[in-house]
């Protein structure tokens, strides 16, 4: 319990709830009662800190508050080049919401220091983890609502389902996607952010005794920690990133990837000297139009789809440059196939190595019936990379050390090895015949 004080709500609250639904709230979705919508924050909508001072009294606060913090971050993806945080959202116990727009300042190393000791309740970590380091927030302990949820069985795991089955209340989702660079952010973009941690702690509680009902709390501790290990861990650098352009499995030939190479790289570019997103500069679909004809001049570039609104117009120039380019390259700097890493793809299998094919086919199963005795997706269990990779290249000699060492080294939790590592060893050899 906290003393914060009651949520505003559309009905009245009873008193003796303090704003909020009893413990045992049904499933809204099995016939009970219709989530309430939650519109504003208990304490109002706050406005966002932009200044030093504004800063110090924030972090004054959130180090007096009490229990965990909840913590979330709005992006521009779609809108700008970068993944950066454009605000920061934190609720806690005894210091209420705080909205921080990280652009105006310094850094947040204050903040980060007196929140060290503290749980951070995040909801899908992994997304926001990269972009809070780049600001120096980095927790030390932390709760994935999201990820609780999958390991706990929910079926929907969103922030707005579970804050709807667990706690009675219903969230609007509407600026989920909006240009959170824009400024001043509007009245009611800040509201739904604020809302975004209303619950969070209350949501982290629920889920929290569910896993400790199912036994599933030393499970959710190893993958939070793996979250917070991997918090400031720079991404990992694809090779050749321009081959995931959309659509380019319908570029035929190695000259005209080229086209769609030197395509991709003029665009990016332009897109990181203007931050915009690529796909808002020049879309995938053009680029691949556009390698397929191989156009020679502006009049045809310009007749190609996606070519034709104005601030592509005007870079009419760089695309034809890239194109002429791209067509003056020898022979020998054309892209060539890369060997991939790892096994082929599964429905490969079968065709290149059918013993293997059949291997995966044994471990595919056991993890699903594993998955489904301890109710949690498969995926969660064990990531489908790692049983593709036991599969195709299992140990010389097959035995639980062996298959959970291999497990280990890919990445695996301790707590997944444990479930799956003898039974993977029973199933790995081909089974005798009679």
């Amino acid at each position: 319990m906290t003393d914060e004080a009651p949520l505003r709500r559309r009905d009245t609250p009873e008193p003796e709830r303090d704003g909020r639904p009893p413990a045992d709230s049904p499933d809204p979705t099995s016939g009970g009662p219709e989530p309430v919508p939650l519109t504003a924050p208990r304490e109002g909508t706050p406005r966002p800190v932009e200044t030093d001072d504004e800063l110090a009294e924030v972090v004054a606060r959130m180090a007096a508050g009490s229990g965990p913090v909840a913590v979330d971050a709005e992006r521009a993806s779609g809108y700008r080049y970068t993944q950066r945080a454009y605000l920061v959202q934190l609720r806690r116990a005894g210091a209420g919401t705080a909205l921080i727009d990280p652009l105006p300042l310094d850094d947040l190393r204050t903040l980060d220091a007196a929140l060290a000791e503290s749980e951070w309740v995040l909801h899908a970590a992994s997304q926001d983890l990269a972009c809070l380091a780049e600001l120096s927030l980095k927790p030390r302990r932390l709760f994935d609502t999201e990820l609780a949820a999958r390991l706990a069985g929910f079926e929907r795991v969103g922030l707005a389902a579970l804050t709807e089955q667990l706690l009675g209340y219903s969230l609007e989702k509407h600026h989920s996607a909006a240009d959170w660079s824009t400024r001043p952010l509007p009245e009611s973009w800040l509201t739904y952010a604020a809302l975004d941690v209303e619950l969070l702690t209350d949501l982290r509680d629920h889920l929290a005794a569910e896993l400790d009902r199912q036994g599933k709390t030393a499970w959710a501790a190893e993958e939070f920690a793996a979250l917070v290990a991997s918090a400031d861990r720079p991404p990992r650098v694809r090779p050749d990133p321009w081959r995931r352009t959309s659509g380019i499995h319908r570029v035929r030939g190695a000259r005209a990837q080229s086209r769609v190479r030197a395509l991709w790289y003029a665009r990016d570019g332009v897109a990181a000297r203007r931050d915009s997103a690529p796909g808002r500069v020049l879309p995938d679909s053009a680029i691949v139009a556009a390698a397929e004809a191989d156009p020679k001049d502006e009049r045809t570039l310009l007749g190609i789809a996606g070519f034709g609104g104005r601030s592509v117009r005007r870079l009419a120039r760089v695309w034809l440059d890239a194109l002429d380019e791209a067509r003056a390259l020898p022979d020998d700097s054309l892209p060539i196939n890369q060997p991939v890493e790892g096994p082929p793809p599964p429905h490969r299998w079968a065709e290149r190595d059918p013993i293997a094919a059949a291997r995966l086919t044994r471990c595919r199963a056991v993890v699903v019936a594993t998955a489904e005795s301890h109710n949690l997706p498969p995926e969660n269990l064990i990531s489908p990379d790692f049983v593709r990779r036991l599969a195709w290249s299992p140990p010389d000699e097959v035995s639980p050390q062996t298959v959970g060492d291999t497990l280990r080294g890919f990445g695996a939790r301790n707590w997944q090895i444990t479930l799956l590592a003898d039974q993977l060893a029973d199933v790995l050899p081909a089974p005798a015949t009679t």
